[in-house]
């Protein structure tokens, strides 16, 4: 569960999976609130378990990945455009 600011209000975003339409999707959901799926109205749904990454650290993953895939000789973590340098 993940915590993003709505004006002066804290709310957790969770992330839910739908039994009627079988969509995963996340939502702002504050205390009380019971939410609805905003594909098709229903309202059997699941809290899947969320995960939560600091901002910033996939693409540091990423970048660092990319550059020993590149050090090592293996261009399979870089783009087209990249591979052509």
């Amino acid at each position: 569960m993940a915590v993003k600011s709505r004006g002066d209000k804290r709310l957790p975003l969770y992330s839910y999976h739908c039994a009627k339409c079988d969509k995963d999707f996340e939502l702002l959901v504050q205390s009380g609130d019971t939410p609805l799926c905003p594909t098709c109205g229903g309202n059997k749904l699941d809290r899947l378990m969320s995960r939560v990454a600091a901002p910033g650290t996939s693409r540091d993953l990423a970048r660092a990945a990319r550059a020993q895939a590149g050090s090592e000789g293996h261009l399979s973590n870089f783009s087209r455009s990249e591979r052509r340098r």
